[in-house]
């Protein structure tokens, strides 16, 4: 394996999603949140665009150094896409 291969590997490998009780969910692996509201949570992850749809949803814990995310709420749905074309991070958008 060349070297870019072995970092997207790794990349896959760090993404993980533990839910419980479909009230709370932990996900790892985060790279960006694009957008929340208390029915949907889009953001970027190593492994894709990943979608939560529930409702009263709530972001408990946030840390994009480390990649985590926690959710509160109803979860009913969790779709992964490859993304969105490139529109830049959350905060350039509102402060651009």
């Amino acid at each position: 394996m060349y070297g870019d291969e072995k970092d997207r590997i790794k990349d896959i490998e760090t993404h993980s999603v533990m839910i419980d009780a479909r009230n709370k969910v932990q996900i790892s692996g985060v790279e960006e949140v694009e957008s929340f509201d208390e029915n949907n949570v889009i953001l970027f992850t190593t492994s894709g665009m990943l979608t939560v749809t529930g409702s009263g949803l709530h972001i408990g814990k946030l840390n994009i150094e480390d990649g985590e995310l926690a959710l509160e709420g109803r979860i009913d749905v969790l779709e992964y896409s490859e993304g969105a074309p490139e529109r830049g991070s959350f905060w350039s958008r509102i402060f651009g």
